[in-house]
């Protein structure tokens, strides 16, 4: 599928910021005043950023708010929904802490969960898609899961846990890797399952659907080089997971942590380009993408 900039920005931000903000939530770090201002800031940079940066994918901006009105049948709608909650909630648990100096336990983990929540309703809008085999898997979820945790912990400075997160996530990433490799030929789809014509006989396209470009061929037929990927892979996985584990197993420096986090919101957005780009719509069969 086509990788649209907005829609990386949105996933690798949004899920950095609401895993900052699920740590924040449980009282890590223990911070009040002017610190915990700067790191509530950096939370709702992130995730408010990713979630702005998602509206421009959409052909009419200024109709987002029409999305919340869905959340009975649209994980979207849902995420809209959850995201909001979750921001108003821990804005009201951030003030405590920066006027106040008082931590509302229960506002917090609320907060807390509702940004989980968010993380997850922003995975399902991919996992149920079963026009997409590489992403109709529990393991969707779980890699978005994995990477914000590990985000989050990054971020919030809790290096034993960015440790462990990051490790199960470069795990949990590999393993998405893999099985979505094989999903789209394991799923059996093929022209002639799709036309119903499998039956009399072998089933081949007689002349291509359009004679120009149209909708579908911009957003879901997108092709990317084997090699092409097996490199991004390389590097998604060398600065997404494996450099901040260094970074962080060395003495440490407020610059290591820094760059830390800087080397893996790079690797994420590159992961999360492959998400896209590596992609097999079923429609791409009627224009020979297979």
């Amino acid at each position: 599928m086509h990788p649209a900039p907005s829609v990386i920005a949105f996933t690798t931000l949004s899920g950095a910021g609401f895993g900052l903000l699920f740590w924040l939530g449980l009282g890590l770090p223990d911070v009040t005043g002017w610190v915990a201002f700067a790191f509530f800031a950096v939370a709702y940079a992130l995730a408010a950023g990713g979630l702005l940066a998602s509206t421009f994918h959409l052909g009419h901006p200024e109709r987002a708010w029409r999305a919340f009105s869905q959340w009975r049948s649209s994980w979207l709608s849902r995420e809209g929904v959850c995201s909001v909650a979750a921001l108003v909630v821990m804005g009201l648990y951030g003030a405590g802490l920066v006027f106040f100096d008082t931590r509302l336990a229960p506002l917090g983990w609320a907060g807390a969960a509702l940004a989980l929540a968010t993380v997850f309703t922003t995975s399902m809008i991919y996992a149920q898609m079963r026009t997409v085999p590489r992403w109709k898997t529990p393991l969707t979820p779980a890699l978005f899961f994995a990477v914000a945790l590990a985000g989050g912990a990054l971020l919030a400075g809790q290096a034993i846990a960015a440790i462990m997160l990051l490790a199960l996530a470069g795990l949990v990433q590999v393993l998405w890797w893999r099985r979505g490799d094989g999903a789209f030929a394991a799923g059996g789809t093929d022209m002639a399952t799709a036309t119903g014509l499998g039956g009399i006989g072998q089933v081949r396209a007689f002349a291509p659907p359009h004679t120009g470009g149209n909708y579908l061929l911009r957003e879901f037929v997108f092709v990317v080089g084997r090699r092409h990927a097996a490199k991004l892979r390389v590097i998604a996985f060398a600065l997404g997971y494996a450099v901040p584990l260094v970074l962080l197993a060395l003495s440490f420096s407020h610059a290591l942590a820094a760059l830390a986090a800087i080397s893996h919101l790079a690797g994420i957005a590159v992961s999360r380009w492959l998400f896209f780009a590596e992609a097999e719509h079923v429609v791409g069969l009627y224009y020979g993408a297979r």
